[in-house]
């Protein structure tokens, strides 16, 4: 049943991205969330279920929808998606001392585009929640390489990838190709989290 899952959430990101690719919205809007929802259950049905990493997915999962949905649920969006990189902080398995260690080198190479990015946002309140999720997505990333895991770690950049990808075609110069690369990089994420953690 694990198995089925696996292949039915790699099955749906692959719809997914063509969907995105061809602007096709009704399959989007299936596929997306059947995404996490099948990694959702991937994870439950492992031998170990880590409750941090459900927490993480379900919250994940909870995300995608607010960010399909009209542009008011942005704000709600990226608050789903705050709590699950807390949740992804939560499960990696990583000294206090390795992860400020991290989160100063992610923080210090991040510095210039967070900065471009944190000028180009319009509303101040809004502003104070990217600055806020720009730290605590710094702080999954910097948890997910001390803990030493090479699979975490790169699903951890990946995430890193696509928010940036997200944060600057939405707020700094939208891109031809930013919605594909987006969603790539996004399902990648999650899956490598997913086998690392599961």
């Amino acid at each position: 049943m694990a198995t089925v899952c696996l292949i039915a959430a790699i099955a749906f990101a692959l719809a997914d991205w063509v969907a995105v690719a061809r602007r096709w919205q009704l399959l989007e809007y299936l596929a997306k969330p059947a995404v996490l929802g099948f990694l959702l259950l991937y994870a439950a049905l492992g031998a170990h279920v880590s409750w941090y990493l459900i927490a993480a997915l379900a919250l994940s999962l909870l995300g995608d929808v607010y960010l399909m949905l009209p542009d008011r649920l942005f704000a709600a969006g990226l608050g789903a998606f705050l709590l699950a990189h807390l949740a992804y902080i939560d499960a990696f398995d990583a000294t206090p001392q390795a992860r400020a260690f991290w989160f100063a080198i992610v923080v210090a190479a991040s510095v210039p585009l967070a900065l471009r990015i944190i000028r180009a946002v319009p509303q101040a309140p809004l502003r104070v929640g990217v600055t806020t999720y720009m730290a605590v997505i710094s702080l999954m990333v910097a948890s997910a390489i001390a803990s030493g895991h090479l699979v975490a770690a790169v699903g951890a950049l990946l995430f890193l990838v696509s928010d940036s990808l997200i944060a600057v075609n939405r707020f700094v110069s939208p891109f031809p190709g930013a919605p594909l690369a987006i969603v790539v990089s996004y399902h990648a994420a999650q899956l490598l989290l997913v086998a690392a953690l599961r």
